[in-house]
């Protein structure tokens, strides 16, 4: 039953996270709140290893929280379910795609879509940002407004984005020297 289960939740989070990679970090936050298979700091963490490691964030994702939830087998079904639909909407697209083309109506399709993606990675961005920078799960808890940031990971940031700006650098160079104080910071 688990197995069939991982399958549908990663097939839907392949069916309609449009544009993968953060798009899918709304969806990926359900798996969460909804059934509990990783927590929200796994999550976090499995964001920040995909995007520092070959590999979408969807694929690295599922094969963990598959693993995580079902063993080997978990990881292999959950993966499966995440590109399903990717698939089967690609060779249906392939099959009827230089037909339709240049309709107005499937240029409008896609046109359309475009905000609709740029909307899900700006949630993603947001949520990102939520459980990295502040202490969400202290806001009823904590009558000091201080309590609900995280000051080293806000200075991080900030630093990073000034250096991004300010010196045109691979973002992996980014990647690295923040992995690098965050484990200064952490020990």
């Amino acid at each position: 039953m688990i197995y069939l289960k991982l399958f549908l939740v990663f097939f839907k989070i392949g069916l309609f996270a449009i544009g993968g990679g953060l798009a899918t970090f709304p969806f990926l936050q359900e798996i969460v709140d909804k059934y509990g298979w990783i927590t929200s700091q796994q999550l976090l963490d499995m964001i920040a290893i995909s995007e520092s490691t070959p590999g979408p964030i969807g694929i690295n994702t599922a094969t963990f929280v598959g693993n995580n939830t079902a063993g080997l087998l978990g990881g292999i079904i959950a993966t499966l379910g995440l590109v399903a639909p990717s698939i089967i909407i690609i060779v249906i697209i392939a099959h009827y795609f230089a037909k339709f083309n240049e309709r107005p109506i499937v240029r409008a399709g896609f046109y359309g879509l475009r905000p609709a993606v740029i909307g899900l990675i700006g949630a993603a961005g947001f949520e990102v940002a939520k459980v990295s920078l502040f202490h969400v799960e202290r806001f009823l808890d904590t009558r000091m407004l201080a309590e609900l940031f995280d000051f080293k990971g806000l200075v991080l940031f900030g630093v990073i984005l000034a250096l991004m700006y300010k010196f045109k650098r691979h973002p992996i160079t980014y990647l690295v020297g923040a992995a690098i104080v965050g484990i200064i910071f952490k020990f």
